[in-house]
């Protein structure tokens, strides 16, 4: 397979010198980069209550409130919420085409239509509900919020238990091919010694966790929320991964050390130096070189959610098709594909993600994620310095790519490292086989 990989072409506009100032943080390097001209209805049948359907909203859920229990979840979307989705992608007002050939100017039209005619009238969200329904889903209540996660435990009673978080614009769809490898390995071809017992939330504000009524819910505190959550479930000995703002919310839980917490993998590495070498490897130059592309060219959405959440939630959860495209995008720039996100993702994959945030009217609260970390400093290439056993897997289509040798500078218990050949941002999501693989050569040395 031909693929993208970390060493994009930049005009000189996009160089090291133009960015090195501002890399330690992304809020910061936005800013530099925009003052130098480079800007860059549901409804689930929960136990023992039902969620009420929005009589204003067809698509906005209403969740049951969450106790400190565990309450079994699971997903039911009422008819009338598929064929208010169906009615508003029929009435999708367009634009004219781009003014070029590619997809520099965001989604091309014939592209954007296509997607929104097959959502309309061959994509099946009830197969996808029967799928996750498969999985054992529970809400609690945690500082607050009612959570939703998935939680699988392995057949094998040795396994490592390990939380799995995802990003935006993902979810817990980016996990659904991995949890069954992971959690049953030997039923997949594996060693009953590699499995896991698989915890699998839903970030505040996405799906069927609670949106947030309050400010402050940036990495820091979700990553209190997981480290309740894991005791919760009767674990004492565990591991945590991420990738996107799941990797923030792992670097955080690094950071914190809750008890019980014995390593953590990431396939986003947050490890530039707070300053820049004078005179970079080609390795370290490839890395700047892709935080400098990102900052000036396909940050766009970083700002707007960053900034503006609320605005932006707006057209987002009235319209479907602006809804699909502004996810399908970030498909498109962010996977090992050769120029169309449907050579790496499938298009129902890409669908169940999107029809998940359509169907629980999250646009606005999951861009928060972005204004709550920007504000509370926690949106910065780097994570520190982090005592905890770490691990990574370094996937070649990643935003940027970090060189082992700053990993090591910031984490002195760096026990896995490992660069991959094929594979981008959503690494679970793309590489479901790699993915499971890496997570079993990393935390062998953490068992027993």
């Amino acid at each position: 397979m031909d693929k993208l990989s970390c060493d994009i072409p930049l005009n000189d506009a996009e160089k090291r010198t133009e960015i090195a100032p501002t890399l330690s943080s992304r809020r910061e390097f936005l800013r530099a980069a925009a003052a130098s001209s480079a800007v860059a209805i549901l409804s689930a049948e929960v136990t023992p209550e039902t969620v009420r359907a929005s009589t204003d909203n067809v698509a906005a859920p209403v969740l049951p409130p969450a106790t400190t229990s565990l309450s079994p979840f699971k997903v039911s979307v009422p008819q009338s919420a598929i064929d208010d989705l169906r009615h508003r992608l029929a009435s999708t007002r367009w634009p004219e085409r781009e003014t070029v050939v590619d997809w520099s100017q965001g989604v091309p039209l014939q592209k954007a239509q296509a997607l929104i005619a097959y959502w309309r009238d061959k994509y099946d969200w009830r197969r996808f509900e029967t799928r996750i329904n498969a999985f054992p889903q529970y809400r609690t209540q945690i500082d607050g919020l009612g959570i939703h996660f998935i939680h699988v435990r392995s057949p094998q009673k040795n396994a490592l238990p390990i939380i799995l978080t995802h990003g935006w614009p993902g979810s817990v769809v980016e996990f659904m091919e991995v949890i069954g490898p992971l959690s049953d390995p030997t039923r997949y071809g594996g060693r009953a010694e590699d499995a896991f017992h698989v915890v699998v939330p839903s970030l505040p504000g996405f799906a069927f966790s609670d949106k947030p009524a309050e400010t402050g819910w940036d990495v820091n505190r979700i990553a209190r929320a997981w480290a309740t959550l894991m005791p919760r479930l009767g674990y004492e000995r565990w591991v945590a991964q991420g990738g996107d703002w799941g990797a923030g919310v792992t670097h955080a839980l690094a950071h914190q050390q809750p008890p019980g917490l014995i390593a953590a993998h990431v396939n986003w590495q947050f490890v530039f130096p707070e300053k820049l070498p004078e005179h970079p490897t080609p390795a370290e130059q490839k890395a700047i070189d892709r935080a400098a592309l990102f900052g000036n060219d396909q940050s766009g959405y970083f700002r707007e959610q960053g900034t503006r959440p609320q605005t932006i939630g707006y057209p987002l959860t009235d319209s479907a098709a602006g809804q699909a495209l502004w996810i399908y995008e970030k498909f498109q720039s962010w996977t090992d594909n050769h120029g169309n996100p449907e050579d790496e993702l499938a298009v129902d994959a890409m669908l169940d993600d999107i029809s998940l945030y359509w169907f629980t009217g999250t646009a606005a609260s999951s861009a928060r994620i972005y204004w709550e970390n920007t504000r509370s400093g926690k949106a910065g290439l780097s994570g520190g310095r982090i005592e905890l056993p770490m691990a990574a897997s370094v996937f070649p289509h990643e935003i940027f790519c970090p060189p082992k040798a700053w990993a090591e500078a910031l984490w002195p218990n760096l026990f896995y490292w490992n660069e991959l050949d094929k594979g981008g941002h959503f690494a679970a999501f793309e590489q479901p086989k790699i993915f499971t693989e890496e997570l079993r050569k990393a935390f062998r040395s953490r068992r027993g």
